[in-house]
């Protein structure tokens, strides 16, 4: 039975030095445009990749666009999900058209919802001085989501803005969005996004093309958990948000 691992990316298989302070031995992983190294792997990343690969194709589920997905520096050679679950790569790199044909008409109706949360984000930020606005991430000419990060990186501005304006929103009007904050990033996300939805749709394929398989899904944050959900089993990285609402929860 052939194996799949669905993977996160940014905070589960490599990380800014920031979130790593203690760690030594650090080695680059993805970049910025300019070419300068901004995430890394520590000694025991690497293990893992090392023990993963021996018996499992990785997938990655990232919330990253196309071009930020080829400035990681690790070697992928089957699907990847971008953009929340927006975009489907086939193996070779080649865009999966009809998946985002089908993406494209739910984004274009989840569109003014979207516009309608940017305008209470940033009514809200400007009736406070702030600077920071939010804005629509569009990938492959298709709008998928907005996101507002703080000029200062202030995560509890960013939670101010999720219990004072953006929870109301989603309990009243938004109520076909959902909110994905993380760290110095706050997001709105249409229901219909969500890397389980791809996740689903590849294990379909793979299943179609090779019999039953044994799936894992393995991320980060509470947003993650839906499609690891979708997977046969779950692995969580130690000192990440999902796993201090669960494994440590207990």
């Amino acid at each position: 039975m052939k194996k799949y691992l669905f993977v996160d990316l940014d905070d589960t298989l490599f990380q800014t030095p920031k979130k790593c302070p203690a760690e030594t031995a650090l080695e680059p992983a993805a970049y910025l445009k300019d070419g300068a190294a901004c995430s890394f792997t520590t000694p025991r990343q690497r293990a893992f990749l090392d023990f993963a690969r021996r018996d499992m194709t990785l997938i990655p589920a990232t919330a990253r666009n196309a071009d930020a997905f080829g400035r990681v520096g690790l070697p992928f050679s089957s699907y990847a999900v971008l953009d929340y679950g927006g975009v489907v790569l086939q193996p070779g790199g080649a865009l999966d058209a009809g998946w985002l044909d089908l993406m494209r008409g739910d984004m274009h109706t989840a569109l003014p919802g979207l516009r309608e949360a940017m305008r209470v984000i940033d009514d809200f930020q400007l009736s406070l001085g702030r600077p920071a606005r939010a804005r629509l991430i569009e990938d492959y000419a298709t709008p998928f989501y907005i996101v507002i990060k703080d000029h200062e990186a202030d995560a509890a501005r960013l939670a101010e803005i999720e219990r004072q304006v953006l929870a109301p929103w989603i309990a009243g009007p938004g109520a076909d969005y959902f909110i994905h904050r993380n760290g110095n990033n706050l997001a709105v996300l249409p229901q219909t996004l969500n890397k389980a939805r791809a996740v689903a749709y590849l294990r379909a394929e793979l299943e179609a093309e090779h019999g039953p398989i044994l799936s894992f899904g393995m991320g980060d944050s509470r947003s993650d958990a839906r499609f690891m959900a979708a997977c046969d089993y779950a692995i969580v990285p130690n000192g990440t948000q999902l796993a201090a609402l669960t494994v440590a929860a207990l």
